[in-house]
């Protein structure tokens, strides 16, 4: 029987290149959900194309747009957030892929996990702000999140079927991000165009930020941990400009496995919604005549702190992450704005660390509560 897939987020970057894979796989998978927050026009060609039963644009203001242009297709529409937690809990549901940006994926994940559908995970808040819920709610309910992001796919690929054997340390891998080699005094002024020029990947414009300031990084070091219950200590981030090497496991006999593609987001989503399966495609293959050599270097810690901060905000647990994810996206989308300049990232997020108490969140609502706190202050102070 085919996968049916609940795809939230169908519009952005990973939700366009799962459609593609879907449909490449159409005798394996169909879309029985499509969700997007405001691109209307987009989610109304998709739905068109992949016919799926449900439909949900998060913006309610376009919802009478939506099924106004679906009204001849026998597709469902609903709108807003609290329908993205309705239509995960289908029972028609096999799969749910989150590709949605941010906060926004939190609670439709968490309702997902407590419905018992696999996971398809390409939002790293989901783990980065509430990691020890989202792990425990999984393991109580045996549900299996299977990561989409290339760096934890390589890691999921290199440890099946090394169940008996211990882990040593994770590679995490980067591409240092468009300012790589970069100062300080570079920094100062860089624009967001510039700071959007990635060197190796298409991604969302929130997203690409991240890697320029190597925040991405420290969200998959915060990601892996919880899902390869691995202590921060093990996990290790290098540079690796050619993004060919998504990264590595060393086990403790100093033996290291390494997944490597081109720098395409299609494997990985593939490999989670076929899994245990690989099956025979169209992509792209590594061409090793393109690649003289391959590089790496430490990352680059003073110039770019939010790495290191990272680390010390998982380390210390509690409502830390929340609050981080929460600065980082306020002062990410008033960096992408222009009301700030892109160093000034790094201080609004340190702000909010030191001026927001700290607690221990313990259920899905009190983690929202953190972020909106978060929100609330940065956007208060900073305007």
């Amino acid at each position: 029987m085919k996968k049916r897939i609940a795809l939230l987020g169908s519009t952005g970057s990973i939700g366009v290149q799962t459609l593609e894979v879907v449909a490449e796989l159409s005798d394996l998978l169909e879309l029985e959900v499509l969700t997007a927050y405001s691109n209307a026009d987009l989610l109304i060609r998709q739905a068109k194309q992949f016919n799926p039963n449900v439909v949900v644009i998060g913006d309610e203001s376009k919802y009478q747009y939506v099924k106004d242009a679906l009204w001849n297709d026998d597709i469902k529409v609903f709108a807003g957030k609290s329908s993205l937690c309705d239509v995960v809990q289908m029972g028609s549901v096999d799969i749910v892929l989150s590709a949605i940006v941010g906060i926004a994926g939190l609670q439709p994940i968490y309702r997902a996990i407590e419905h018992k559908k696999v996971i398809a995970l390409a939002n790293k808040e989901t783990l980065v702000v509430a990691g020890e819920l989202m792990m425990k709610t999984a393991a109580a309910q045996n549900v299996a999140i299977l990561p989409v992001d290339s760096e934890h796919s390589a890691i999921f690929q290199s440890i099946v079927g090394e169940h008996y054997n211990n882990i040593e340390k994770l590679i995490i891998t980067a591409s240092g991000g468009p300012f790589r080699g970069r100062n300080i005094n570079f920094l100062q002024n860089v624009t967001p165009e510039e700071a959007l020029k990635h060197p190796s990947w298409t991604m969302g414009n929130k997203i690409t930020i991240d890697s320029a300031t190597l925040m991405n990084k420290g969200f998959e070091v915060i990601e892996a941990k919880w899902l390869f219950n691995v202590p921060l200590e093990k996990i290790e981030v290098l540079i690796h400009p050619q993004s060919v090497i998504h990264s590595l496991v060393q086990f403790e006999d100093g033996s290291l496995k390494a997944q490597l593609g081109v720098p395409s987001m299609k494997l990985p989503i593939q490999y989670a919604l076929t899994f245990p399966f690989r099956i025979p495609n169209t992509h792209q293959r590594l061409d090793f005549e393109k690649y003289a050599s391959f590089t790496f270097e430490h990352p680059d810690y003073e110039t770019f702190p939010l790495l290191r901060l990272a680390y010390q905000v998982a380390e210390k647990g509690g409502n830390a992450p929340a609050v981080l994810n929460a600065a980082n996206e306020v002062a990410v989308a008033m960096f992408l704005q222009g009301k700030i300049k892109f160093l000034q990232i790094n201080s609004l997020i340190e702000k909010a660390l030191e001026k927001i108490p700290f607690s221990k969140p313990t259920t899905i609502e009190e983690y929202l509560e953190v972020d909106k706190m978060t929100r609330n202050y940065l956007l208060s102070n900073n305007n």
